[in-house]
């Protein structure tokens, strides 16, 4: 099963609520959303508001990602918002277990994110408890960038990770993903595809998610 999560980073943010809308009817399974600092990555975005205002417009699983700098201080604050999913960085928790069970004592399920220079090893002992990880295949901050092709090895390695640590743990994959690129990183071991670009950029916003996701399961085609 892959599931698809538009990345709002690259919608129409005078239309938010409809393109949200818009995702859902091509059957998105997740949104999400990249909170950004202007400190760990050189952009800023959305804050809890928006989250919230999302959460209104739709049912689906918030998948928000935290690219921060001290996340903890912020997590209480998502989840009340309407976060279903926070997802943290490796390269900004010094004390990532603490910061897991912040996010599970908040209510939410924790994912672990690292950047393409981050090696996938120095998860080996977290993995187990999260619900996600999530390697980037493009240096984080803004959208519309092109997917890294070593990411596949390290989908790969994280994939293996996973399947001996816990099988239960999604892995996603976040950055240039489009219908070329899908394949690879399904082939890989992600089963979560966030895709910004690709869909929010389309002209039809369901037809777009509809073909990444006929891409993406295409593998054993």
């Amino acid at each position: 099963m892959v599931l698809i999560a538009p990345s709002l980073l690259a919608s129409d943010f005078t239309n938010l609520g409809q393109q949200v809308a818009l995702a859902e009817e091509g059957g998105a399974d997740w949104i999400h959303i990249d909170v950004m600092d202007g400190h760990f990555v050189p952009n800023i975005t959305f804050g809890p508001p928006l989250v919230k205002a999302v959460r209104r417009c739709t049912k689906l699983p918030l998948d928000v990602h935290l690219m921060i700098e001290k996340p903890e201080r912020y997590i209480e604050m998502f989840v009340e918002a309407g976060a279903d999913h926070l997802t943290v960085h490796y390269e900004t928790c010094p004390h990532l277990h603490s910061t897991i069970q912040q996010i599970h004592a908040a209510g939410a399920k924790a994912g672990i994110s690292i950047n393409p220079s981050t090696s996938v090893s120095l998860l080996s002992d977290v993995v187990a408890d999260a619900e996600l990880v999530l390697v980037m295949s493009v240096n984080p901050g803004f959208g519309g960038q092109t997917f890294i092709p070593r990411t596949l090895q390290k989908l790969q390695q994280a994939a293996a990770m996973i399947k001996q640590a816990k099988p239960a743990v999604h892995l996603q994959v976040d950055g240039g993903i489009d219908e070329e690129s899908s394949r690879a990183v399904v082939k890989a071991g992600a089963d979560v595809l966030v895709a910004g670009s690709f869909i929010f950029g389309s002209g039809n916003i369901p037809d777009a998610v509809r073909r990444l996701r006929s891409r993406a399961m295409s593998v054993d085609a």
